[in-house]
Order: structure tokens, then C-alpha cells, then sequence
């Protein structure tokens, strides 16, 4: 294969700590190496007076499966306001929108350097149908996190005692349904949300008809995951989302995870101080949960920021659905997946000028200013739920531009001010953190060791942009985007669209499993455990990551 050089670029790495350092990159086969002793490259890029960094990683996002595509159908006219996307020689046409189609969503991830992106919520019912979009989705990696935290068979395990069995279960539905990850979208209260509850389950309310609690359901999948060895915790969606006064529910999460791994995801929804019912009391809590989180290194968070505009709301909580259908007065749908899960869509407009989306836009920027370690936070809106995934330079622009940010306060409703600490953060992010934020920080928190740097044996996804004083415009057009060591984007222009592959785990078991299993299996077959052919998987340690 041909020997790519990548030269003269100043290099922002920071899993290698390499912070603004000019240094060349090799590349052969779609993967960074060594400097070769006695080679030439086939061809070089000359990237002097350009910044170069790892391709962007997108850990919580809704790209794919049942709820994005019943959105598609519900909101025909969110695709009708803006002009579909051109059939051209190298791309197929497709539909804009707060929820994109497959080619689009590919197109536009990459065209923002982005080459990695994650759906988070996908019941294992509707993992076959994810995989075909998936493999309609041009350029970049993907995969997704399977839902698990409502599911019948899943809990019944958990109330009687059986971890074994859970986490044989784990195991056995990454497997088959070639996920990436466990996902749980307020645990328990969806169940009783179908049997007739309300949207306000928590932590330490019964489950119905399972001797069990969500916070016996937060700590029972995390120990499982732990002791299974998966690369990414326990990926949490808290109960209560988006109800006023529901940071101690989120606070009460964090400590149920009893100190295994946890991912709390959007946690600005769970964020909120004051009232049910009451805007007078509404308020920002991040103070008080970002202490939690610097004092807990087995915690990391993804933002969910919100973005001002139209966009969709979607998700595997079928009672938050039901619950913005009340506040909005807008269209809803709910569906229920069999035993598994459900979801709920619902059109929402975040507003400049109201005051519950600015504040919800304060608080979004505070976690990011207020969790000292940027490893540990990873930027999202929760596309499209707080907006799209586009809104990400303007993030980048208010983090980095302390003055910016104050520009866009100005904008806002000024009874905010006493309700948030935002006004009084003089904090400002490095480009070295923000590659952080955006690409080594969430692929590490996913346990992607291939992906999110530029050391030898990475993938050779690279976004080179060009610096200026324009922090948003420099984000919003990089210079050129490759994706295995080829160039998928040069200024805004598609080059190619190759298909990135969809990455997935293979649990292993422990000693626990093998001890289960192999008197079973020696039991009922004539044959000892150690010469069955697959005994290999399930007699190694950790998981592995295929893609």
C-alpha cells in the first residue's frame, strides 16, 4: 500500500502529550506508524501552518434505529425547511433536518471532522435494523450501546440474586446483537411508566412487580459490566430527566454506582434544582453534582448541551416523551419494544428569549467549565435532543472565548443570572482540551485505544484545520478530513466515501462463568470443555473491540 507523510503540521495529541508540536505523521494501510528507516513516501501533505489532531469521536448520539426513523416519518416538515442534499458523481442525495438521512448523517459528521459516532440507545430488537442503516451510513465508524435497563429478562435476574446469570445475559446480548456497549435509560421507571406510573420514579421506588429499586438496578449492570471486563462503563440515562428538582436523583445515581465504572450521559437534563411546576424556583445544581464528580474518578459525563433552534426530541425514555407532549402541546409518539424498552418523540423549539432554555444553555456550559478534569467530560448534544451534532464549533467557540461567551449571556434573559454561576466562570478551554473534549477524551471514556490519537498503531483518522481568529469558523470548515489515510474532505468538498465499519464487542468470561459453564457443558457432552471448539471465548479474560 501506498506510504502517506503528513508534514509540518502543528500536532495537538494529547493522549501522547503532544500539545502544539511541529511533527511529522506516517501512514501505511489506514494506520499511523514509525517513521520508516530507508523509505520514501508514495505522497506527502504539506500541512506547515495547519493544525492537525484525531479525527472527532461522537460517544452519545441518535444516528440510527426505531425511535430516529419514526421521527423521519413524524416530522416530514422538519426536512422540508431546508433543501435536500444534491445527488452529485460522489454522493447520494439525501434529507436535512434535525434528524438526517443515513447518506446525509455521513456526509455532514465527516464534512465537521468527525469520523467516529455512537448511538446510544438501541433495543436489542432493533439492532439487525440498525446494522443495515449503519451500513448505509457513509465514511465514518460507528456502533451503538444496547438497552438494558428496563429490560424484563435483565431485571428478573437482578431481583432474584442470579448475577451469574446477568452477567452470562450481558455477555450473550453484545454477542448477538454485536453491540458495543450497555445502555440503561431511567432504570425501572420505564417499566412502571408502561404499567401506568407517572414519569417519576425514583431511585428508591419499587419497580413493578420486581422486588427491586432503580438503584439496585444502576449497581447490579455496573458490577456486571466491571467484572466482564467491557471497555465502556455502564452508559447511564438517570431517571427524571428533564424534571425540575431532580438533581438529587441524579447526585443518588452517581453513589449507587458504588464506585464501579459509571457514564453519566446529557447531564445537563440532570441538572436541575427547584420545584415540580414552579419556574420561580428553577435553577442550576452543577456546583454541587461537578464536586461529586471531581471527587469520583470512577465517574465521567457527557454534556447534552442545548442548542437554540428547532430540532426533535427522541428517546428510549417513553415517559419523558409523554411528559414533553404535556408541556409543549406538540405531536407525540410512543412506542414500546416487547419486553425491552420504548421511546418517545416530540418536536421542541429551545428559545433564546425563554427563560428555562437559557438557563438549560448555562447549565450545559458549566459542566464543561466546572469538571476540572476535561478527560472526564465529553461534548454532546445529545443529537438531536438538546440539537445537532452541527452546533458543536460554536460549543468549541464558547469554551475557548471567554468574551464570546459573555456576548451570547448578554442575549439572555437576565433573571437567569442569580439561578446559575455561569456570569462568574472566567474559565477558558485550550485547543489542547478541546481536543480532549471532542476526540481523545471520549474515545478513551469508550475504551477505543485505536481511535482518538496519533500515536503508532492508531487508526489514521486525521482532521487538519486552519487556525485563525474566528475560533467557530475554524471548527465549522477544517481543511482537509482523512479517514483511514484517505482524504474524504478537502475544504468543504467530498473527495471519496469510503464505508467505515461498524465496531462492536466480544465479551469474555471469567473464572465465575467458566466455573458455571464447564460442568454443564462436561455433564451433557462427551467431550471435555477445554477441546470444544468456541471454549476460546468463553475462556478468555476482558472484552475484545472488532470492527
Amino acid at each position: 500500500m501506498a506510504l502517506l507523510k503528513i508534514t509540518g503540521g502543528l500536532i495537538h495529541d494529547p493522549l501522547n502529550g503532544i500539545d502544539g508540536v511541529v511533527k511529522d505523521i506516517w501512514i501505511r494501510d489506514g494506520v499511523i506508524i514509525a517513521e520508516p528507516a530507508h523509505e520514501s513516501p508514495d505522497w506527502v501533505i504539506d500541512a506547515a501552518g495547519l493544525v492537525v489532531m484525531p479525527g472527532g469521536v461522537d460517544m452519545h448520539a441518535h444516528i440510527a434505529g426505531p425511535k430516529v426513523n419514526f421521527a423521519r416519518k413524524m416530522r416530514p416538515e422538519d426536512r422540508r425547511r431546508q433543501p435536500a442534499m444534491p445527488r452529485t458523481r460522489l454522493q447520494r442525495s439525501g434529507t436535512l433536518g434535525s434528524t438526517p438521512s443515513t447518506f446525509a448523517t455521513g456526509y455532514l459528521y465527516a464534512g465537521l471532522g468527525y469520523t467516529t459516532v455512537f448511538d446510544a440507545a438501541i433495543p436489542p430488537l432493533g439492532a439487525r435494523h440498525t446494522h443495515e442503516e449503519f451500513h448505509d451510513t457513509p465514511i465514518i465508524d460507528k456502533g451503538f450501546f444496547v438497552l438494558l435497563g428496563n429490560n424484563l429478562y435483565a431485571l428478573e435476574q437482578l431481583a432474584n440474586g442470579e448475577t451469574d446469570r446477568l452477567r452470562d445475559y450481558i455477555a450473550w446480548i453484545l454477542n448477538a446483537t454485536r453491540g458495543y456497549a450497555i445502555k440503561a435509560v431511567n432504570p425501572g421507571g420505564v417499566e412502571n411508566w408502561k404499567r401506568g406510573g407517572e414519569h417519576n420514579t425514583g431511585i428508591d421506588d419499587p419497580v413493578a412487580d420486581f422486588n427491586l429499586t432503580p438503584r439496585q438496578i444502576i449497581s447490579g449492570l455496573a458490577k456486571e459490566i466491571d467484572a466482564l471486563g467491557l471497555p465502556h462503563s455502564l452508559h447511564l440515562h438517570c431517571n427524571r430527566l428533564g424534571m425540575p428538582g431532580n438533581w438529587p436523583t441524579t447526585l443518588d445515581s452517581m453513589a449507587a454506582l458504588e464506585g464501579h465504572r459509571g457514564h453519566l450521559t446529557h447531564v445537563q437534563f440532570h441538572s436541575y434544582g427547584g420545584g415540580p411546576d414552579d419556574q420561580g424556583t428553577f435553577c442550576s445544581k452543577v456546583t454541587r453534582l461537578a464536586d461529586y464528580v471531581n471527587a469520583h474518578p470512577n465517574l465521567t459525563v457527557d454534556v447534552g448541551h442545548v442548542v437554540f433552534g428547532e430540532t426533535t426530541s427522541m428517546t428510549g425514555d417513553g415517559p419523558l416523551g409523554h411528559y414533553l407532549r404535556k408541556v409543549t402541546g406538540k405531536k407525540w409518539f410512543n412506542s414500546e419494544t416487547e419486553c425491552e424498552a420504548g421511546c418517545g418523540i416530540v418536536p421542541i423549539v429551545y428559545r433564546e428569549k425563554s427563560f428555562v432554555h437559557a438557563l438549560q444553555w448555562c447549565i450545559g456550559v458549566e459542566w464543561y467549565l466546572l469538571v476540572n478534569d476535561p478527560w472526564r467530560v465529553a461534548m454532546s448534544t445529545d443529537h438531536p435532543n438538546g440539537g445537532t451534532f452541527l452546533a458543536y464549533p460554536e460549543m468549541i467557540a464558547v469554551l475557548m472565548d471567554r468574551d464570546y461567551r459573555r456576548e451570547v449571556l448578554k442575549k439572555l434573559p437576565e433573571k437567569i443570572r442569580p439561578r446559575c454561576v455561569l456570569w462568574d466562570l472566567e474559565r477558558e478551554y485550550t485547543l489542547n482540551e478541546i481536543v480532549i473534549v471532542t476526540r481523545a477524551g471520549p474515545a478513551k471514556i469508550l475504551g477505543l485505544k485505536h481511535k482518538g490519537h496519533l500515536g503508532i498503531g492508531a487508526d489514521a483518522d486525521i482532521t487538519i484545520y486552519t487556525p485563525g481568529r474566528d475560533i467557530k469558523a475554524m471548527f465549522e470548515m477544517p481543511r482537509m478530513v482523512l479517514k483511514a489515510g484517505e482524504i474524504v474532505v478537502e475544504r468543504g468538498e467530498l473527495k471519496t466515501t469510503p464505508f467505515g465499519p461498524t465496531i462492536h464487542v466480544q465479551p469474555g468470561y471469567d473464572d465465575l462463568l467458566e466455573n458455571n459453564l464447564r460442568p454443564w457443558f462436561e455433564k451433557n457432552y462427551s467431550m471435555s470443555f477445554a477441546n470444544y471448539p468456541v471454549s476460546d471465548l468463553y475462556l478468555s479474560r476482558g472484552a475484545r473491540v472488532v470492527s
